[in-house]
């Protein structure tokens, strides 16, 4: 770190910071060990070159490793940033974990808003993305080993619009959309018996808001890669941007197989996996019955890859679930990218504790290097 940056200062090293800490803290405890085995001053780096200044010239900014703290305690307990303030003034071990002395208030909820926006401004997306790379990176250094297996696939998130009232708000008042980035797209297909005519029928289910796209790693259970659409946009499209962001983690199987659902059959998908020699474990729609498919669905990297595709559905129900992803916090795609890669970030966090200490989150089952909410 540069010598000239300057933070604004904490009592974490006085009687009110470490000393009594020592002497009331469980060790053992979920927020010590994250804070223990995480280099924080790695993610000060990533976040500083986006402050004016640098942290270097102007009053003295908070760490930002203490803000992306904060947040992480907000999705890791699926509160709003206001209330992760009010929960860390009333609690020792969120201070400890924070390195703030326990007579100190935590930064207010409205700082984290403008660290928020200071990413955005600066990195947009890509700056959102480091995070994610860094603490895979962390979790590689780590000793974390990565599987040869990842499985992709896509989730929605409802936009935080009222549509009805949004939409009489358009034509009454005139005015534009409250989210414009958000979009209206397909949940569910199913099919339904018509009562009258007693044929089958397909019926849609729609959403309006977003879609993450997600590459996990089927070993871990850690999310690798993340892509942001609005939500009428299709998920193969999204597949080779995953692959190409999976290729800047470090640690991670060269020789790896994608699996999918039947959605990301295409030939398009199908040749680029072939190009860079990754195996293929794409669900195969019934029409694939030419013999080059027949040899496919028979290989070994294909039905391995098949086996671990509901490891992905588990993990968006643990996103959704217990980590608020049901429902978009802010407005906008790049607020959306945030959002998800925060979660994710959150998600990964439990992973590579509990892996590497046994010390898991209140509420949650642990077995090898993955972790999943006991209520999901």
């Amino acid at each position: 770190m540069d010598k000239n940056v300057r933070f604004k200062k904490t009592t974490t090293n006085s009687f009110f910071g470490n000393f009594l800490y020592g002497q009331i803290i469980d060790k053992n405890h979920f927020l010590i060990k994250a804070k223990e085995i995480v280099n924080w001053d790695r993610f000060t780096k990533r976040c500083l070159k986006w402050y004016k200044g640098f942290g270097q010239y102007g009053a003295p900014p908070y760490n930002p490793s203490v803000l992306l703290r904060m947040l992480f305690i907000s999705y890791l307990y699926n509160i709003s940033e206001r209330e992760t303030e009010t929960m860390i003034n009333d609690s020792i071990s969120m201070k400890c974990f924070l390195d703030l002395g326990i007579d100190q208030p935590a930064p207010d909820h409205s700082t984290l808003t403008y660290f928020k926006e200071r990413l955005i401004s600066g990195g947009g997306k890509s700056a959102y993305d480091e995070l994610l790379r860094e603490i895979l990176n962390q979790a590689e250094n780590k000793g974390v080993e990565f599987g040869p297996i990842h499985v992709v696939d896509a989730t929605h998130t409802v936009a935080d619009v009222n549509t009805d009232k949004d939409k009489r708000r358009k034509k009454q008042e005139n005015k534009t959309a409250r989210d414009e980035d958000a979009a209206w797209g397909v949940k569910h297909v199913k099919e339904v018996k018509n009562i009258e005519t007693g044929k089958t029928e397909k019926q849609k289910e729609c959403f309006h808001g977003f879609k993450g796209h997600v590459s996990i790693n089927a070993k871990t259970n850690l999310i690798t890669a993340i892509t942001t659409t609005s939500g009428n946009e299709p998920d193969n499209k999204q597949f080779v941007k995953l692959t190409n962001k999976d290729n800047w983690v470090k640690g991670l199987v060269r020789d790896r197989t994608y699996a999918a659902d039947r959605g990301y059959d295409d030939g398009n998908i199908h040749e680029y996996l072939k190009d860079k020699k990754f195996g293929n474990a794409i669900k195969l729609k019934k029409t694939r019955i030419a013999p080059i498919w027949q040899e496919l669905r028979k290989s070994e990297k294909h039905q391995d890859g098949l086996k671990e595709r509901y490891k992905i559905e588990r993990k968006f129900g643990e996103l959704k679930q217990s980590h608020g992803l049901k429902r978009c916090r802010y407005l906008g795609l790049v607020k959306y990218h945030a959002q998800l890669t925060l979660t994710a970030l959150a998600v990964n966090l439990k992973v590579v504790v509990a892996s590497m200490t046994g010390s898991t989150l209140k509420g949650y089952a642990y077995a090898g290097n993955s972790i999943w909410s006991s209520s999901t």
